[in-house]
């Protein structure tokens, strides 16, 4: 009897040697072996991809354990290099988990297109304007006598007189040739500082003046793009056609915004 009761016990004590050897091999399954193969607990800040080539993407993320995919849409910015990253998902500055995929939007190879408006007989803000829309760049502005003042008298392209419904690749750059009047009336330049970089360019057109060289300083109280300074300053009296220093407020670093007129299906 006291055999089997003997017995008895070590099969028992072995028993809860085997559960509690058991449950330490779950526990330490779950609190390190799980952890190190998923890597749980470990988050990323997601990368500023803009401006990087698709050739160097891959190792980029690949040294910061990330992944990435390209979507099937393309966009078109012309200050940026053909096949270069324009957006992501998740943003710069996101915390995701080792080995989240990046998905990318690139710029295309092959710019849309689009047909020179007609810009002959409008004013100079008109053309700059219509030129937006369409997609393409206001380039110098060359004033001559004409009695038409402030009014376009001639729209070129890579230095040859372009005509209307002619196709160009998006950005492309316009020269405009502008009625600067018959008499020599000088021009009193207007207060532009306090202003958006768009609407100072707006309201010198308008006049018959143009933007000069801009320059950039950093000033966290003000707004991005406004106008610090300017050179002449206000109230002076400048000739018709005459350039306008300015100096902006920097903007920060920021993801790049693409209006939808410019986003492709597909790239060719």
């Amino acid at each position: 009897m006291n055999l089997n009761k003997t017995f008895f016990r070590h099969i028992m004590l072995h028993l809860s040697l085997i559960a509690w050897v058991g449950i330490l091999v779950v526990c330490l399954f779950f609190q390190f072996l799980l952890p190190a193969l998923t890597h749980h607990g470990q988050f990323i800040t997601v990368p500023n991809l803009k401006g990087i080539s698709l050739e160097e993407v891959d190792t980029y993320l690949a040294q910061r354990n990330l992944r990435f995919e390209v979507t099937g849409e393309f966009i078109y910015a012309p200050d940026y290099p053909p096949m270069t990253v324009l957006q992501q998902y998740p943003k710069a500055g996101s915390c995701v988990k080792v080995g989240r995929k990046i998905y990318l939007t690139l710029n295309t190879q092959t710019p849309p297109q689009v047909k020179m408006p007609d810009l002959v007989d409008g004013s100079v803000r008109n053309a700059h304007v219509r030129l937006k829309s369409q997609g393409l760049l206001l380039g110098t502005i060359k004033y001559v006598p004409d009695f038409a003042q402030n009014a376009v008298l001639e729209q070129w392209h890579k230095g040859k007189e372009i005509t209307v419904g002619t196709l160009l690749d998006k950005g492309s750059r316009i020269d405009l040739v502008v009625g600067a009047g018959l008499d020599s009336k000088m021009i009193e330049v207007p207060q532009i500082v306090g202003m958006k970089l768009e609407d100072a360019k707006s309201l010198l057109l308008n006049v018959g003046l143009q933007v000069g060289d801009t320059a950039y300083e950093t000033i966290s109280d003000q707004v991005p793009g406004t106008v610090l300074r300017q050179r002449p300053e206000h109230g002076q009296q400048v000739n018709v056609g005459e350039y306008i220093d300015l100096w902006l407020v920097a903007h920060q670093e920021e993801e790049v915004v693409i209006p939808d007129a410019l986003m492709l299906p597909k790239h060719q």
